[in-house]
């Protein structure tokens, strides 16, 4: 009788609680930032926890002497797509549906693991089982009803909503790739390192952005801003994002970019507690059947 290692389900636990912090970033925190740029809120949310990781990651630069052009490739990807692009895509969706209507954006998040599954296959040559496929089509398939009910996708939001779909898409395109890229570079080294210099990079990439598009304007950033930019850092952000790495290298990229699907469920939870935002009991019910997939996808051996 096959089992599944304790180190796994450890995990998957670390995935989901690193997820459901991203579903209370995007519905409690990233609004409190609607008053800046795009591309300075994307920015400060790499540098400052950047920042932090100084004082007690530092010794991470020791790294860069072993680094090779392959390894460079893969942290330079999680980058541009985990860090700058799909960030980017994901609040640019928030603010073009002015952080209302969630359920359209975090919808397509779910999408991810279509865009993972395929690419673990192609990239990290991961062989998907049919248990697993079935199980993957459950969540996804109970993740729509979570978000619609037994009703057809509003898009009579205002004319930014289309635009709002696109970056939507873009996101989770971009999110599922740097779980593939993530879980390749995390064969080699440590989620602290990957974690350090995913920041890092990103912070690079995201100053040139804001240099070349002249939104580096830091006296539109009010005390409250600063204060939700720390505590994004130490929580939501890189606080998060090491535990999704943590779990990330004790897991199949496939089988952890299902666990991530606990980001749109708890944001949609969350806007029901903070906005009162009511489910239909379908949407229960769909949540009900996502836990179910997703306990039986931690069940399966890799």
């Amino acid at each position: 009788m096959n089992k599944t290692p304790k180190i796994a389900i450890l995990g998957a636990i670390a995935i989901l609680i690193a997820a459901s912090l991203w579903g209370l970033d995007s519905v409690v925190l990233m609004p409190k930032l609607f008053n800046l740029g795009l591309g300075l809120v994307v920015f400060l949310l790499h540098l400052i926890p950047f920042g932090i990781m100084q004082t007690f990651l530092y010794r991470e630069y020791k790294q860069l002497a072993k680094f090779t052009k392959l390894d460079w490739l893969f942290l330079a990807l999680i980058a541009i797509f985990g860090g700058a692009v799909g960030t980017l895509a994901i609040v640019k969706a928030l603010y073009l549906v002015n952080f209302t209507a969630l359920s359209v954006v975090v919808v397509l998040q779910k999408l991810q693991p279509v865009f993972a599954i395929i690419m673990a296959a192609f990239i990290l040559k991961e062989k998907i089982k049919k248990d697993f496929a079935l199980w993957a089509t459950i969540a996804i398939i109970a993740a729509y009803f979570v978000s619609f009910g037994l009703n057809l996708p509003n898009f009579q939001t205002g004319s930014n909503t289309i635009y709002a779909v696109l970056y939507a898409l873009l996101a989770a395109f971009s999110f599922g790739s740097s779980t593939v890229f993530g879980k390749k570079i995390l064969q080699k080294y440590s989620f602290p390192t990957v974690t350090f210099y995913r920041y890092g990079l990103t912070s690079i990439l995201m100053f040139i952005y804001v240099l070349a598009t002249g939104n580096l304007n830091l006296s539109a950033i009010t005390s409250q801003n600063w204060l939700i930019f720390l505590i994004i850092a130490v929580t939501t952000g890189s606080g998060a994002l090491f535990l999704y790495y943590w779990g990330l290298k004790k897991l199949k990229a496939s089988s952890a970019t299902i666990f991530e699907l606990a980001f749109p469920i708890s944001a949609i939870i969350f806007d029901y507690f903070m906005n009162q935002n009511h489910l239909s009991m379908v949407q229960w019910l769909a949540i009900l059947v996502m836990f179910i997939a997703i306990r039986k996808i931690s069940l399966l051996k890799d």
